[in-house]
């Protein structure tokens, strides 16, 4: 285990452990936040009682939806607008202040568009996700260096073998930031979706446990959701370092 990671989790055990003490002495209240153990044990209790095994399939069949559709989307779209630098510029404001549209606001429209089930969380999330997705392969491709694209065009290599040999290699590590952007993204508008208009999923269910003050269950579903997160987006990291690191061989 490499020195970084050590400190990593040195640091996330240190803060589990102050809160733990934070918790059990009183500093922080019963009523704001339990102790992790306890946030543990629930989370351990509920996977294996298998009451919300459906509400977990369901969010996650959700957000592995949403994620896809704006990896593969995002991706296509931000390729396309970097082969025509007209419509990118004429699109770079919009894409500039996308975030700052709240995105919820519009599902009332996609009620209508797509009808009363679950395609309308799985679009706000895809919404969320496919604009960081565009920006990061945009950006990957910019960085891609023009001395590479000069010498593929004077050794005559197809724009096949440019693409596979020199663009994608080169944009790899910002499409991969992109792709846990997008993933990432997607998890914060499904879940989002589902706390304040759903009746089913995982942020349905956290959102029923606030409301009936169930801090025990809040939190065991809070903390399922950072570590399905967290371990995606590690593997990720992990996959990102190791091309990384075949490229500097």
């Amino acid at each position: 285990m490499r020195k970084a990671t050590l400190i990593r989790v040195a640091l996330l055990a240190l803060l589990a452990v102050a809160a733990e003490l934070a918790c059990r002495t009183g500093l922080i209240g019963r009523f704001t936040m339990i102790p992790p153990s306890l946030m543990v044990t629930g989370l351990v209790r509920l996977l294996a009682q298998g009451e919300l095994d459906g509400e977990i399939t369901t969010t996650l069949l959700g957000v592995a939806t949403a994620a896809g559709a704006a990896i593969l989307v995002g991706f296509g779209l931000g390729a396309g607008l970097h082969a025509m630098p007209r419509l990118r510029r004429c699109l770079d404001p919009v894409l500039a202040t996308y975030y700052a549209i709240p995105i919820y606001v519009l599902y009332p429209m996609f009620l209508v568009l797509f009808g009363m089930n679950r395609t309308p969380i799985v679009f706000i999330g895809f919404m969320f996700a496919v604009v960081g997705m565009m920006t990061s392969t945009l950006n990957g491709l910019d960085r891609v260096p023009p001395v590479l694209i000069k010498t593929a065009r004077v050794l005559r290599l197809s724009r096949v073998r440019r693409t596979l040999k020199i663009v994608l290699p080169c944009a790899a590590p910002y499409v991969f930031g992109g792709v846990k952007l997008a993933i990432a993204y997607a998890f914060v508008g499904v879940l989002g979706a589902e706390f304040i208009l759903s009746g089913n999923g995982l942020g349905y269910q956290i959102a029923l446990a606030f409301n009936n003050f169930d801090n025990k269950t809040m939190y065991a579903l809070i903390l399922f959701v950072v570590l399905v997160v967290a371990s995606v987006n590690s593997l990720f990291f992990a996959w990102e370092h190791r091309l990384l690191r075949r490229r500097e061989r």
